[in-house]
């Protein structure tokens, strides 16, 4: 199963400058709770923009740059990397960038949202996509230091492919 994990403001906004937009406590503890354990797949910049290891997760990058890192597998191949996943009996969560995000979309099972009502300045965007295909849920609503954010699972509607 492929999932996606991402946290986006009113306009889909991601990140700016190779980095998340909000640093919210509660969406980073559960980044951490849902990827905990799992196999993640991100590309070189999301790689590269890292703070530090993400310990108890494995790392999966997408990259035609990057070729032998010691803390993670590579592919250079998007289709060779899917053939890979969907040999896999788990769940594998896309981390980013946007790029990413828009070549896996066609593929998840679920979407974990972190959906933030705020705008802020932004140059990378979450792909839009068709929320008709999916069953909405919302896990939580939060307020932390006057925004307004909630945790939604998107889950794949297979009667609306």
């Amino acid at each position: 199963m492929i999932s996606i994990i991402a946290a986006v403001g009113k306009n889909y906004e991601l990140g700016k400058d190779n980095d998340l937009i909000w640093h919210l406590k509660d969406d980073l503890r559960n980044f951490k709770n849902i990827t905990m354990g799992k196999k993640i797949i991100m590309g070189a910049n999301t790689y590269k923009s890292l703070p530090s290891k993400l310990e108890g997760r494995t790392y999966i990058v997408l990259s035609k740059t990057l070729k032998n890192l010691k803390d993670a597998q590579v592919f250079n191949n998007f289709n060779l990397l899917l053939e890979y996943l969907n040999n896999l009996q788990e769940e594998i969560i896309v981390i980013g960038g946007a790029s990413i995000y828009k070549l896996f979309l066609p593929y998840v099972d679920k979407i974990y949202l972190t959906e933030i009502d705020d705008t802020k300045l932004a140059d990378v965007y979450f792909p839009i996509f068709d929320k008709n295909k999916y069953h909405k849920k919302i896990i939580k609503k939060i307020e932390e230091n006057g925004i307004n954010y909630r945790f939604v699972e998107y889950e794949r509607n297979y009667e609306k492919r």
